[in-house]
């Protein structure tokens, strides 16, 4: 798995589904210089866990807002599948009522780019190419800053729904430290007294 934090995240131009209207080439590019970016990537449209994931993320959409943040969903089911989904009412396991974008990775680049794909292609003696695990990508989230560096990736198993509110919470210490030049220590809360950087290297506390 690879760690992306503190480099650029991998750009892309690809299909997307905003509300009733599928983007021909959207690309988190738009928001470099102006937005945050929370980027998610789920398995499948139409499952069990994934809705519950992409709900509350439009719950908490104003909290994301008042952050200056954007968010975007992804997964590997094409635009059609993606408006489908949207056009499907919570109460027959839909969707309906998301408003962020939901980019369509229907070809796994974006997924292989920020390496969450769970399947891979597999080539046998002969050349033959045959597939191992499934070609869905794993419940990875990735808080990108507006200079459009990551800073901070969080990848779960499928069967593992994960915390938004944690998302919100990396949010708040990324720019607590922004604002403040102070560090977040563990379990911190908007609110909550940071610390001074030490600025120390090791060559440092070695020769004390």
């Amino acid at each position: 798995m690879s760690v992306l934090v503190g480099k650029k995240a991998p750009s892309f131009s690809a299909k997307a589904v905003v509300g009733e209207n599928i983007i021909e080439n959207f690309s988190l590019d738009q928001y470099l210089g102006k937005k945050y970016v929370v980027f998610f990537f789920y398995p499948k449209d139409f499952t069990f866990v994934c809705p519950t994931e992409l709900h509350r993320f439009q719950e908490e959409i104003a909290e994301f807002e008042l952050r200056d943040v954007a968010v975007v969903g992804c997964s590997t089911d094409s635009e059609f599948s993606h408006w489908a989904w949207l056009n499907t009412p919570k109460n027959q396991a839909g969707i309906q009522g998301v408003t962020y974008p939901l980019v369509a990775d229907i070809n796994k680049t974006i997924a292989t780019q920020y390496d969450v794909l769970a399947g891979e292609y597999i080539a046998d003696e002969n050349g033959d190419l045959d597939v191992e695990g499934e070609m869905v990508a794993y419940r990875g989230l990735f808080l990108i800053d507006k200079e459009g560096v990551v800073r901070h990736q969080v990848v779960n198993d499928m069967p593992l729904g994960r915390s938004i509110r944690e998302a919100l919470r990396v949010v708040d210490a990324l720019q607590h430290f922004e604002q403040n030049g102070e560090v977040c220590p563990m379990d911190w809360q908007k609110g909550d007294s940071a610390m001074q950087p030490n600025h120390k290297g090791i060559s440092d506390y070695l020769s004390e």
